[in-house]
């Protein structure tokens, strides 16, 4: 297994197949996409190549991530190589959920085992103010569409913003009473580009914890694949919360989770100072040279990111390198 020098063994690979998203968010991408057309993102076979070379180190699961990654015309086939790939046991994807009520059961029998949809509101005009897009009807008909799959896991992923969603908790809360969805409240990060907002927005996970603790809820153990969340669960209620807390003291000691970029970029961290890149050995389906940089790369990973002293590394927003 891939293993750092604080001995947190990784089993996780995040990979973004484009930085390209056709919403606006305002934490993310306030102006929209503002890349060129010279977009040259890593093709289908370097794909398979780069997931083949985890997997021999222990990569258990992916999560296939962008940008907005269904963009991609080929988007299918990215779930059936990862399908292919031994070893690789889950395979994830994180999306707007733009065209989820559409493709959801292609992607399903191709492969797909869970899937995690953006939705910051439950207001129909917010999500509108929010992603820019007025696709609120067609994204929650979607996460309706996932669950008659019968899909293993359903998450719904909300960025806390004061201004924005900071009194929908509780409706939250109601939403998830009869339906087996996990909603995963992020805490807002502060990038390169976001400090006024982050200012005026920034909400603790820890004070939801506390509320969710105070009324009955549990915490759940963590498996060894799982995201950063930490989870919580209800006798009353079919979904689950998970909070995900990258401000707290504790939050880098179970990281488990690497990146690879769109272009080829190795990051082993959200927040790293650049990127190493490995794309001219994805090429290889030897792999012998890829599988050999990354055991001696993760000996450079560092124990913790410097968040707290306002440090967000080369990140200037999250789509960059699929959060």
């Amino acid at each position: 297994m891939l293993i750092d020098p604080t001995g947190r063994e990784f089993s996780y690979l995040r990979l973004s197949i484009t930085d390209v998203c056709n919403f606006k968010c305002v934490y993310c991408l306030p102006d929209g996409y503002q890349g060129g057309q010279e977009r040259g993102f890593l093709s289908v076979n370097e794909i398979s190549n780069t997931l083949k070379a985890f997997a021999h180190h222990g990569i258990e699961k992916v999560r296939i991530t962008g940008g907005e990654p269904t963009l991609r015309k080929d988007f299918i086939d990215v779930i059936r190589v990862a399908k292919d790939t031994s070893g690789i046991k889950k395979i994830a994807a994180t999306t707007n959920g733009f065209s989820l009520h559409k493709n959801i059961h292609n992607w399903v029998d191709a492969g797909l085992n869970a899937i995690n949809v953006s939705i910051d509101t439950l207001d129909p005009r917010m999500f509108n103010t929010i992603t820019g897009h007025d696709k609120f009807a067609s994204v929650m008909s979607g996460i309706d569409t996932a669950l008659e799959t019968g899909i293993e896991s359903v998450k719904i992923n909300s960025v806390l913003m004061k201004q924005y969603n900071g009194q929908e908790f509780e409706t939250f809360l109601n939403w998830i009473k009869h339906r087996p969805v996990t909603i995963r409240f992020i805490e807002l990060m502060q990038t390169s580009d976001n400090k006024t907002f982050f200012d005026a927005n920034h909400v603790s996970g820890q004070s939801l914890k506390v509320k969710l603790l105070q009324s009955g809820w549990q915490q759940v153990a963590r498996s060894a694949s799982a995201g950063p969340a930490q989870e919580f669960a209800h006798p009353d209620y079919q979904g689950k919360i998970g909070l995900i807390m990258p401000y707290s003291n504790d939050f880098c000691s179970t990281c488990n989770r690497l990146r690879v970029t769109a272009k080829g970029n190795l990051h082993l961290c959200l927040f790293s100072e650049e990127g190493i890149s490995l794309r001219e050995y994805m090429g290889d389906n030897a792999n012998t040279a890829l599988m050999d940089l990354l055991s001696r790369y993760i000996k450079t990973k560092k124990p913790t990111h410097l968040l707290h002293q306002g440090n967000t590394g080369i990140t200037t927003n999250l789509s960059m390198l699929g959060g």
